[in-house]
Protein backbone atom coordinates (compact mmCIF):
# COMPACT_ATOMS: atom_id res chain seq x y z
CA UNK A 1 0.00 0.00 0.00
CA UNK A 2 1.35 3.54 -1.02
CA UNK A 3 1.51 5.87 1.91
CA UNK A 4 -1.60 8.06 0.18
CA UNK A 5 -3.74 5.03 0.72
CA UNK A 6 -1.92 4.14 4.12
CA UNK A 7 -2.98 8.11 5.49
CA UNK A 8 -5.77 7.73 3.81
CA UNK A 9 -6.89 4.29 5.71
CA UNK A 10 -5.46 5.99 8.74
CA UNK A 11 -7.44 9.20 8.87
CA UNK A 12 -10.81 6.86 7.89
CA UNK A 13 -9.77 5.22 10.86
CA UNK A 14 -9.52 8.17 12.95
CA UNK A 15 -12.72 9.52 11.87
CA UNK A 16 -14.41 6.70 13.18
CA UNK A 17 -13.19 6.16 16.12
CA UNK A 18 -14.12 9.75 16.56
CA UNK A 19 -17.58 9.23 16.02
CA UNK A 20 -17.77 6.31 18.11
CA UNK A 21 -16.91 8.23 20.94
CA UNK A 22 -18.85 11.32 20.31
CA UNK A 23 -22.24 9.26 20.05
CA UNK A 24 -20.95 7.57 23.02
CA UNK A 25 -20.38 10.58 24.82
CA UNK A 26 -24.17 11.86 23.45
CA UNK A 27 -25.95 8.46 24.89
CA UNK A 28 -24.62 8.33 28.51
CA UNK A 29 -21.39 6.53 28.11
CA UNK A 30 -19.62 9.59 29.41
CA UNK A 31 -22.21 9.90 32.41
CA UNK A 32 -21.19 6.21 33.45
CA UNK A 33 -18.70 7.50 35.97
CA UNK A 34 -17.76 5.07 38.96
CA UNK A 35 -20.48 5.92 41.83
CA UNK A 36 -19.28 6.88 44.99
CA UNK A 37 -17.96 4.58 47.50
CA UNK A 38 -18.94 4.12 51.10
CA UNK A 39 -16.17 4.14 53.36
CA UNK A 40 -15.22 0.66 55.17
CA UNK A 41 -17.12 0.78 58.28
CA UNK A 42 -19.21 4.09 57.92
CA UNK A 43 -22.36 2.53 58.12
CA UNK A 44 -22.04 0.91 61.47
CA UNK A 45 -23.60 2.17 64.42
CA UNK A 46 -26.82 3.47 65.48
CA UNK A 47 -29.62 4.94 62.28
CA UNK A 48 -33.04 5.99 63.50
CA UNK A 49 -35.94 6.05 60.41
CA UNK A 50 -39.16 5.90 59.71
CA UNK A 51 -41.67 4.34 57.34
CA UNK A 52 -45.22 4.96 55.82
CA UNK A 53 -47.24 2.84 53.54
CA UNK A 54 -48.52 -0.93 53.82
CA UNK A 55 -46.90 -0.24 57.39
CA UNK A 56 -46.37 2.99 59.40
CA UNK A 57 -44.40 3.73 62.48
CA UNK A 58 -40.44 4.36 63.53
CA UNK A 59 -37.43 2.19 63.02
CA UNK A 60 -33.90 1.70 64.74
CA UNK A 61 -30.94 0.16 63.34
CA UNK A 62 -27.99 -1.15 64.79
CA UNK A 63 -25.57 -3.01 62.41
CA UNK A 64 -21.94 -3.30 61.75
CA UNK A 65 -20.36 -2.76 58.39
CA UNK A 66 -17.74 -5.33 57.09
CA UNK A 67 -16.71 -4.30 53.51
CA UNK A 68 -20.23 -4.05 51.58
CA UNK A 69 -22.11 -6.90 54.04
CA UNK A 70 -24.17 -5.55 56.56
CA UNK A 71 -25.76 -7.17 59.76
CA UNK A 72 -27.64 -6.32 62.75
CA UNK A 73 -30.83 -5.83 64.23
CA UNK A 74 -33.62 -3.36 63.55
CA UNK A 75 -36.53 -2.28 66.26
CA UNK A 76 -39.70 -1.64 64.81
CA UNK A 77 -42.71 0.22 65.81
CA UNK A 78 -45.24 -1.73 63.64
CA UNK A 79 -45.29 -4.67 63.57
CA UNK A 80 -43.38 -4.05 67.45
CA UNK A 81 -40.01 -5.80 68.31
CA UNK A 82 -36.66 -5.99 67.35
CA UNK A 83 -35.18 -8.78 64.47
CA UNK A 84 -32.05 -9.76 62.86
CA UNK A 85 -30.92 -7.60 59.25
CA UNK A 86 -28.66 -8.42 56.91
CA UNK A 87 -27.90 -6.54 53.56
CA UNK A 88 -25.09 -4.93 51.41
CA UNK A 89 -24.03 -1.82 50.32
CA UNK A 90 -22.42 -1.19 46.73
CA UNK A 91 -21.87 2.39 46.00
CA UNK A 92 -24.60 4.50 46.98
CA UNK A 93 -27.21 1.75 46.68
CA UNK A 94 -28.04 -0.58 50.15
CA UNK A 95 -30.12 -3.01 50.25
CA UNK A 96 -31.11 -5.09 53.31
CA UNK A 97 -33.91 -7.74 55.16
CA UNK A 98 -35.43 -8.27 58.20
CA UNK A 99 -36.41 -12.31 57.30
CA UNK A 100 -38.70 -12.72 60.30
CA UNK A 101 -41.31 -10.02 59.26
CA UNK A 102 -40.43 -10.62 55.78
CA UNK A 103 -39.57 -7.27 54.52
CA UNK A 104 -37.05 -6.14 52.05
CA UNK A 105 -35.34 -2.64 52.08
CA UNK A 106 -33.48 -1.06 49.08
CA UNK A 107 -32.26 2.71 48.56
CA UNK A 108 -29.84 4.94 48.80
CA UNK A 109 -27.02 6.22 51.19
CA UNK A 110 -25.19 9.29 50.96
CA UNK A 111 -23.33 10.03 54.20
CA UNK A 112 -25.44 10.30 57.19
CA UNK A 113 -28.76 9.61 55.35
CA UNK A 114 -30.42 7.21 53.43
CA UNK A 115 -33.80 5.98 52.08
CA UNK A 116 -35.13 4.06 49.97
CA UNK A 117 -38.65 1.96 49.42
CA UNK A 118 -39.36 -1.50 50.97
CA UNK A 119 -41.60 -4.31 50.39
CA UNK A 120 -43.89 -5.99 53.13
CA UNK A 121 -47.34 -8.44 53.13
CA UNK A 122 -49.76 -6.72 52.22
CA UNK A 123 -48.08 -3.85 50.50
CA UNK A 124 -44.72 -1.56 50.80
CA UNK A 125 -43.97 1.57 51.14
CA UNK A 126 -41.25 4.04 51.73
CA UNK A 127 -38.65 4.80 54.41
CA UNK A 128 -35.48 6.99 55.47
CA UNK A 129 -32.96 7.36 58.14
CA UNK A 130 -30.13 9.25 59.68
CA UNK A 131 -27.16 7.88 61.36
CA UNK A 132 -27.48 8.88 65.14
CA UNK A 133 -24.43 11.51 66.51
Amino acid sequence: MDSSLRKLALLALAASVAAVLTVGAATGWAKNKPKAVQKVGALTGTWLGQYSGGYSGTFTLKWRQTGSKLIGTITLSSPSGTYKIGGSVRGGAIKFGAVAVGATYTGKVSGTSMSGTYKAAPQGGSWSAKKKT
